[in-house]
This record gives C-alpha cells, sequence and structure tokens, in this order.
C-alpha cells in the first residue's frame, strides 16, 4: 500500500484575547500534537485553524509558522461559525498529512476547557498517553 491521506483534530481555549494567551494556547496545542503523534512536518499537507469570534488578536497560522520546520507548511485561519451558547476563545485545528502506515495512532488533542467538546475523545486519548 502506498502514502495515505489522514487527519487530526484538536482544540483548546485561550485564557484571554491578547497575542500572549493566543501564543501560549497554540503552542502547548502543537507541543501536544507532536508529543504524542509520530508526524513529519514535511509530511503534513495543510493545516487549518478555527477561532471563534472574541479570538482577533493574532492569527493562529502566524504562530505555528515560528515553530521549527513549520514555516513551509500551507497554513490557513478561519473564524469559527457562532452558535449562541458555545465555547468561548476556541482554538481548533485540522491538519492532514501523508502517512505510508495505514494504523498509525492518531492522537487528537483537546485539551484545557475544549475537552468538553469530545469527551469521547479525551479519555480515549488519556489511556494512549499513559502508554507512551
Amino acid at each position: 500500500m502506498g502514502w495515505r491521506v489522514r487527519a487530526i483534530r484538536g482544540a483548546t481555549t485561550a485564557s484571554e484575547n491578547s497575542q500572549q494567551a493566543i501564543r501560549e494556547a497554540v503552542h502547548e496545542l502543537l507541543d501536544e500534537l507532536e508529543a504524542y503523534n509520530r508526524i513529519d512536518p514535511d509530511e503534513i499537507v495543510s493545516a487549518t485553524f478555527s477561532v471563534t469570534r472574541d479570538l482577533d488578536a493574532i492569527f493562529p497560522a502566524t504562530i505555528a509558522r515560528e515553530r521549527p520546520n513549520w514555516a513551509n507548511i500551507p497554513l490557513f485561519d478561519v473564524q469559527q461559525m457562532h452558535v449562541e451558547g458555545s465555547l468561548e476563545r476556541c482554538i481548533r485545528l485540522l491538519i492532514h498529512f501523508n502517512t505510508l502506515d495505514p494504523n498509525v495512532a492518531i492522537y487528537h488533542p483537546y485539551l484545557r476547557q475544549a475537552r468538553i467538546l469530545r469527551p469521547d475523545w479525551t479519555l480515549a486519548q488519556a489511556a494512549l498517553s499513559k502508554k507512551q
């Protein structure tokens, strides 16, 4: 079997709408993603960040480009559709990557208050992270 495109989802929240708070949240999310997924930045097809309408101090893609080996990855920022009562100050991430391993284990990091978005994955991820 040849190369296959897979995806990783994740989300976190920023403590406030400031460059520093958003930068801290994005780095924490990407640190977690890289720590628990065998992913080579050269194999990333693209990454899309979405933010809720209350976060506009800095683009998450700008922060990601500061990371080693992320400068040439196609990155895109969008505003998440607003739904009344939804999680505030939320940053979501979707990464598509190529892999030769059809059974690659994928860890979808949901951090901080964003854990409530996917409680099913949060429990499964906790078990996976304890194994590593």
